[in-house]
């Protein structure tokens, strides 16, 4: 039995972090895509229903909030989109205060920003702030919820809350704990091409090998529909580690700090427009009706 008993009817869009926020929008960067024409907000302001959409921007993870809420609100506002506000919350107890409540009911969607993954999961697990968006996430159609760097990872049931890449295959290296339960059966990292951290993920997969681990580029995400199919949007990759077809795997006996052997591994690069089946662990270059072929 799953958490959702039916498919969610909301979309899930997951950015791998530093995603371009139309600054430049004329600028171009090498390996990089122009912004206005394949950008990462552009696609979450469409997904939310156009610049009349009303926008939540959290930015309870970061430790810097006014400054990266006036980034995000300038980005918007150069994209057209005119109604969005800040949700700051810092302690537990605001995230029950009726305002805020309210404005969440009315939103169209939310964009959780970077910062600590492990504040999201400690401020907003089990508040009726949290139970507003899995109940508008499972029930109401376009209702999106966003999330960059810490804000993506905190999306699933299995959340990554440290441990460094120098370190990643030695027993214990990774730290994890429970997130926020957007997206069930997979674990995300950020950040994941630029920081290298390929044994990171392969590591949290490794010690729950029945999720996918899905590794976030820069400028870089995922567009989850159905609480299932992957669109690749964005600029960079998207790697995708898949450990059901794990064999030998020593990490339940092995001593902590000592390394991991894995036998088995399986993993999918995706670029811009290629989609991915989490339940069917199906990977396709075209669109995603080949996926339900």
């Amino acid at each position: 039995m799953t958490k959702f008993e039916l498919a969610p009817k909301g979309i899930l869009i997951a950015v791998g972090g530093s995603e371009d926020k139309g600054t430049f929008p004329r600028a171009k960067k090498r390996f990089h895509l122009s912004f206005f024409e394949l950008g990462i907000l552009r696609r979450i302001i469409d997904a939310m229903g156009g610049s009349n959409a009303r926008v939540e921007v959290i930015t309870t993870a970061s430790m810097i909030p006014e400054e990266v809420g006036a980034l995000y609100l300038k980005a918007f506002e150069a994209l057209g989109c005119k109604q969005v506000g800040i949700v700051d919350i810092r302690e537990e107890a605001d995230a029950l205060r009726p305002e805020y409540l309210e404005r969440l009911r009315q939103a169209s969607g939310v964009m959780f920003t970077g910062g600590d993954q492990s504040r999201l999961s400690r401020i907003y697990s089990g508040t009726a702030f949290h139970q507003i968006l899995l109940d508008r996430y499972q029930h109401e159609e376009g209702f999106v919820i966003a999330g960059t760097s810490a804000g993506a990872m905190a999306m699933s049931d299995t959340m990554i809350k440290g441990g460094s890449s120098q370190h990643s295959l030695l027993k214990g290296s990774v730290k994890l704990d429970r997130g926020l339960a957007f997206q069930e059966n997979v674990i995300f990292d950020s950040h994941f091409v630029k920081r290298g951290r390929f044994g990171r993920l392969m590591e949290a997969v490794a010690t729950h090998p029945y999720q996918i681990g899905i590794g976030l580029g820069e400028d870089t995400g995922v567009m989850i529909t159905q609480g299932n199919f992957i669109e690749t949007i964005g600029s960079n990759l998207v790697i995708v580690v898949d450990g059901h077809h794990i064999k030998h795997n020593n990490t339940s006996y092995a001593a902590p700090g000592t390394p991991l052997s894995i036998e088995n591994f399986k993993m999918h690069v995706l670029a811009f427009g290629n989609y991915y089946d989490i339940r069917e662990r199906k990977f396709c270059v075209g669109v995603k009706q080949a996926l339900l072929e």
